[in-house]
């Protein structure tokens, strides 16, 4: 039982300051630690770990909110997308291997943390302003459809790649795209989760409740600070966060 709640504590450390720094699924840091160090079956980790997103991308949104940090129109557009595709990317990735999951995401986190670091997003508000809202939505929309797959497929890419998406395609300031992004994910977190607990059956609920807690705490510690940083301090932030939860999974999984 301790062990269950150190390892718990832990994964919610990594996956609260990923989510709140950057909108990272909770996945990219739990999932690889409840499968290596407790031995639990991976299409039910990442259940777990997209339930620990739900109420720590609910907080984080409400605080990048509160700030007006947060794009709900375009975002509850490219939701819709995301729901749907999470939908059915959860229900591939059952018929697939569990060995497929997780490698994608976990590249990706790195990568993108090098690239905040290397080259900081510094586009400003003022940018989006000048793009038509039909070209919003069709970009949205597009680009929703293949967060959602991924986000069901292997639970932890979705954050990543909407992140990726909304400064480089979509043409988002940084807080504004975690924002948005912890918005969306609040609600495709939901959605994965519960079909994943609906087709592989319930989870260790003391995980469950220990990994939801911490997560929690610490999105809403690492949210709090993100909304006060300057723009190049928190691409330094975000990328040495992701850069970091990138390699330390990696050496969790070798």
């Amino acid at each position: 039982m301790l062990e269950k709640l150190i390892v718990c504590f832990i994964a919610g450390i990594g996956a609260g300051l990923g989510t709140g720094f950057a909108g990272m699924s909770a996945a990219a840091v739990i999932s690889p630690m409840l499968i290596t160090f407790l031995g639990m079956e991976p299409y039910m980790a990442v259940g777990i770990a997209l339930a620990s997103d739900v109420l720590a991308s609910a907080v984080s949104a409400y605080t990048y909110g509160k700030n007006k940090n947060l794009d709900i129109k375009n975002g509850l557009v490219m939701m819709i997308s995301v729901l749907c595709f999470t939908l059915v990317g959860s229900y591939v990735s059952s018929l697939v291997p569990s060995t497929t999951m997780g490698g994608f995401s976990t590249v990706m986190t790195l990568i993108l943390g090098i690239k905040f670091i290397v080259r900081p997003v510094m586009t400003t508000k003022a940018a989006r302003e000048g793009v038509s809202r039909k070209k919003q939505m069709i970009q949205s929309i597009v680009s929703g459809i293949l967060v959602g797959f991924i986000c069901g497929f292997v639970g932890a890419g979705g954050g990543m790649m909407m992140l990726l998406i909304l400064t480089s395609v979509l043409g988002y300031e940084l807080k504004t795209a975690v924002g948005t992004s912890v918005f969306i994910m609040a609600f495709t977190a939901f959605t994965g989760s519960v079909s994943h607990f609906a087709i592989g059956g319930m989870p260790d609920m003391f995980c469950l409740v220990c990994c939801i807690l911490s997560t929690l705490l610490w999105a809403r510690i690492a949210a709090k600070f993100a909304n006060k940083s300057s723009p190049i301090v928190l691409n330094r932030v975000t990328g040495v966060v992701l850069a970091v939860l990138g390699v330390a999974i990696l050496v969790v999984n070798r």
